[in-house]
């Protein structure tokens, strides 16, 4: 092969003849780049949640209504949305490390600047700060693993990066607790106001070690040698040449397939906020009044759904396919939601439709990303994840509608059942709609699919 002699008679390789084992070199990538960015992920997710908690005291102590604490929530949305395109286009322009260190800095300044709000006014200030900061990252950090990852390893290393925001419960739930309660009134400040401070500093803290740690392309991974630098090039220039000619930057604002994935990603997103808004809620209606065991039982899913979304993502990259993968876990997923509310009296029964609900949409959200950042080309893709990643943002929306729906009819179930109409809508999107070639998105000469390697 091609490849092989390459690599055997460079220079700089490791001995004559000497091949680098793919599957070795990737994971090496993976154990470089996946702890660090996952760490970025869940600290990112225990800042944008932790103002749950907060809550507790600080609408007491601020004298906020429930109104002036949804606008808050509201606001953080609002800034994720707004700047998702422009920082995904600016790490295009100045790389990788510099965004997440401006990204990362800036958002943990912010979380910890709320710790002096007085007025909703600067609560809605701050919030739609702090989403217009974080906004780039999770879209970035998929722009900067297509810089490693070829096509067909994609799903397993975006469900290892993804994990983080199942670790995250983990970590709010009890060291957020922890702060409010041992740290409440100590020189002056109220354990919210601890909380802010506290789970700020980390964001800084990461932001630089990423400017520091992380290579901005394989060819600057001094850990990587010669032979193993190329052999990931070459994937990488293998896959890019293949590709159909880029348009223009900005024709993929024109492009429906975008806003297609976009609708697959909120309909997920959706599933994943109800779940994250709600499942507390449901479980202690089963009988659950200790809050401490809420929380537990709460867990359980989350863990599991994090081992099946890592599995899962193995699993496609394993048979290079994508689109059933997608198909058979939103499904999951689905039916999930309708037992949860045709057993909504039953803890065993929530809790068993919980997992399979939780299992489905943290395995079907890395494969969407898979199918993605096939589809984009490398010029398209900056833009593309971007707004994709904006309309899944969108979904901070459906928590509202949800609350609406259950003042308005008494029950959950009528939001359910919308739930799972969005989400089975989604899918026949992903099923039937998302066509194209990989890297030629704006020419529809072909009906493959985006996750066909052929």
């Amino acid at each position: 092969m091609k490849l092989d002699t390459t690599l055997s008679i460079g220079p700089a390789a490791d001995g004559p003849g000497c091949t680098p084992e793919p599957d070795a070199v990737y994971g090496k990538i993976t154990a470089r780049l996946v702890p660090l960015l996952f760490l970025c992920y869940l600290i990112a997710f225990v800042n944008r949640s932790n103002i749950g908690l907060a809550k507790l005291q600080m609408q007491t102590a601020l004298g906020f209504s429930d109104t002036a604490y949804g606008i808050g929530a509201a606001m953080f949305f609002i800034g994720l949305v707004l700047f998702e395109v422009p920082s995904n286009l600016l790490l295009r322009r100045i790389g990788a490390r510099k965004t997440l260190l401006r990204i990362m800095v800036l958002w943990g300044a912010t979380s910890a600047a709320t710790l002096f709000v007085k007025t909703p006014i600067q609560f809605y200030a701050l919030r739609f700060l702090l989403g217009a900061f974080e906004a780039g990252f999770f879209p970035g950090v998929i722009l900067y693993l297509t810089f490693w990852y070829p096509h067909e390893r994609r799903a397993r290393v975006i469900a290892l990066f993804m994990t983080a925001a199942g670790a995250a419960g983990f970590v709010t739930g009890p060291v957020s607790g922890s702060i409010l309660k041992s740290l409440h009134d100590v020189w002056g400040l109220e354990g919210w106001q601890w909380l802010m401070l506290l789970e700020g500093i980390p964001s800084i803290l990461l932001g630089v070690a990423a400017f520091m740690l992380l290579p901005e392309k394989p060819a600057d991974a001094s850990w990587l040698s010669q032979p193993e630098r190329r052999l990931v090039q070459d994937a990488l220039r293998e896959q890019s040449t293949s590709a159909a000619a880029h348009p223009p930057r900005y024709q993929v604002l024109r492009d429906p397939l975008v806003y297609l994935l976009g609708f697959a990603a909120f309909s997920v997103a959706c599933a994943v906020n109800f779940l994250a808004f709600w499942l507390p809620s449901i479980i202690a209606a089963t009988g659950i009044t200790d809050l401490q065991h809420v929380g537990l039982y709460v867990l359980i899913p989350n863990a599991l759904g994090t081992v099946a979304m890592v599995m899962y993502g193995r699993h496609s990259d394993r048979h290079q396919e994508r689109r059933w993968h997608f198909i058979v876990a939103a499904g999951v997923s689905a039916a999930g939601l309708g037992a949860i509310a045709v057993l909504h009296g039953s803890l065993v029964g929530v809790l068993i439709a919980a997992i399979a609900t939780t299992c489905g949409v943290a395995s079907a959200y890395p494969l969407l990303w898979a199918i993605a950042t096939r589809c984009l080309s490398r010029e398209a893709s900056a833009v593309g994840i971007a707004v994709i990643s904006s309309l899944s943002s969108l979904s901070g929306i459906s928590a509202a509608l949800v609350g609406a729906i259950k003042t308005h009819t008494g029950s959950l179930d009528a939001a359910i059942y919308l739930l799972i109409a969005l989400l089975v809508a989604g899918t026949l999107v992903l099923a039937f709609c998302v066509r194209g070639d990989a890297g030629n998105l704006s020419t529809r000469t072909s009906t493959r699919e985006c996750d066909d390697p052929s």
